[in-house]
């Protein structure tokens, strides 16, 4: 039937693409009167249930034309589990990586002189970033970016599909389903069920206990985003009762299991991407392109090539650090792309702050809101690192700015500055060691990076605004009381 679906499309040329492959499917079952009985029903059922877990989505989403597009580039070989679990590869990807958890992004601030990620009080700074945000997170829009993303890219995301597939994961005693046996399925009697635990996986080989995990997909697996996990566990032990019971082999229940819910996960919203009527292979590369010179994209929803597998998201993520190398060593080999637009605070006000710090140990000086004793609320920190600097990339009011060379020498101490909140200032200030171990927690614990005070950016020039302005009004306060008890 996919081969007629294949003539059809080439028949109907660019009209394919408003129609779904359900419906092309269904048309063509009718035609040619496959699946009279109510076994080849079910048996076909089985096949389109496959299908839609192939693409997580149904197929009534699916577009005819372009659902396949990335089979002429399908890898050749068996599939294959890795032994131990996807952590060992992900382990073996981290080693030595900082890794930030329950950090959780609001907003992502760019433009061509960098970028800020803000997580609640946090604010990490970078020359790049590179989002591998979900495609149901892009979609769900509950990252802010400022400014916001190109409304071609918008487009893109708004079209692609992003359905589900759901599983439970279940751990026996032992196997019971038979020690050969690496996958088998199940026949429903409802079509509108078909994805509904249609196929099993044995994990044993592989995780080294009796792990056996139920897939569920396209209609089914929404409904089952909304059902009871004891109810669902109920339902596949009897799926299984009714498929080993009558070869006399004891079903046991099992010692734990989990059911997954990736529709609601809010750092997902579903599982993987596809492409759905109205759109094209074409989007997959919309979304894949950058941003100005400073906001980069990867994972599967980005490849056109290889969607929806995690080849295709760690290939992606290749792509774009070939991507970010070729634009630093071009910044590198661009002089005047070392100089910086002066978005920050400028040298004069932050000196005059930094003369009456508010916090001050080794190092490390802080300035904060006067007005504010909140934990959570931001100051600047200025730190003080030694007697030489030949850095390009950072700008100081003692440096000679000009175009035709980015090395400089300073006979002054470099004095480089961050935003920084005073829960996070107290933390460092607790840090034994030295200002060595204080710098290693500063980049490695705290995820802050050091930068010249032109490079503070708009959130660096607002927390010194609000300082200054604080600042002020004490001063004008203190001087109102002065003059009262002066009468």
């Amino acid at each position: 039937m996919l081969d007629k679906v294949t003539q059809l499309r080439e028949f109907m040329g660019g009209f394919a693409s408003d129609i779904s492959l359900g419906s092309v499917l269904e048309t063509l079952r009718l035609l040619y009167s496959v699946a009279r009985s109510d076994e080849e029903k079910q048996l076909l059922d089985w096949h389109f249930a496959n299908l839609e877990y192939a693409n997580a989505g149904s197929l009534t989403n699916l577009s005819a034309a372009y659902w396949d597009q990335d089979d002429p580039y399908e890898m050749g070989g068996d599939h294959c589990l890795l032994a131990g679990g996807n952590w060992r590869l992900i382990r073996a990807l981290c080693e030595g990586i900082p890794i930030f958890y329950e950090k959780k992004v609001q907003t992502i601030r760019y433009d061509d002189d960098g970028v800020e990620v803000i997580a609640g009080n946090q604010v990490f700074q970078a020359d790049m970033v590179l989002c591998t945000i979900p495609l149901g997170v892009l979609k769900k829009r509950t990252i802010v970016f400022e400014p916001e993303l190109p409304e071609k890219k918008l487009a893109a995301i708004d079209r692609l599909g992003f359905g589900l597939l759901n599983k439970v994961a279940m751990v026996f005693p032992h196997v019971f389903w038979g020690e050969d046996l690496d996958t088998f399925g199940c026949l429903s009697k409802q079509s509108y069920r078909r994805g509904e635990f249609f196929l099993f996986y044995s994990y044993h080989t592989v995780s080294g206990g009796p792990v056996l995990v139920a897939l569920v997909a396209g209609e089914a697996a929404q409904s089952f985003e909304n059902a009871d996990p004891s109810a669902s566990l109920h339902h596949v032990l009897s799926i299984l009762k009714g498929i080993y019971g009558p070869k006399g082999i004891d079903v046991p229940n099992p010692l734990q299991s989990i059911c997954t819910r990736w529709g609601t996960d809010p750092f997902s919203y579903g599982s993987y991407s596809h492409v759905r009527v109205k759109s094209s292979g074409n989007d997959y590369d919309i979304l894949a392109e950058s941003v100005g010179s400073s906001l980069y994209f990867a994972g599967e929803a980005t490849i056109r090539q290889h969607p929806a597998t995690m080849h295709g998201a760690y290939l992606s993520g290749l792509r774009e650090a070939s991507r970010i190398l070729r634009a630093t060593r071009a910044q590198q080999n661009n002089p005047k792309k070392c100089i910086q637009k002066n978005i920050g605070p400028s040298d004069d006000i932050l000196l005059d702050l930094f003369k009456k710090p508010d916090l001050a140990f080794e190092e490390f000086y802080f300035v904060f809101d006067p007005l504010s004793q909140d934990p959570k609320s931001l100051g600047i920190m200025r730190v003080t690192l030694g007697k030489s600097c030949n850095e390009c990339s950072i700008e100081h009011s003692s440096w000679k700015k000009r175009e035709d060379s980015c090395q400089h020498l300073l006979n002054e101490p470099l004095q480089l500055y961050t935003v920084i909140s005073r829960k996070q200032a107290l933390e460092l200030q607790q840090v034994t060691g030295g200002s060595e171990n204080q710098m290693s927690y500063l980049f490695k614990n705290l995820g802050l990076r050091l930068v010249g005070a032109n490079g503070l950016g708009l959130l660096g020039n607002s927390v010194t605004s609000n300082i200054v302005s604080a600042r002020r009004g004490r001063g004008r306060f203190r001087m109102s009381a002065g003059r009262q008890n002066a009468v």
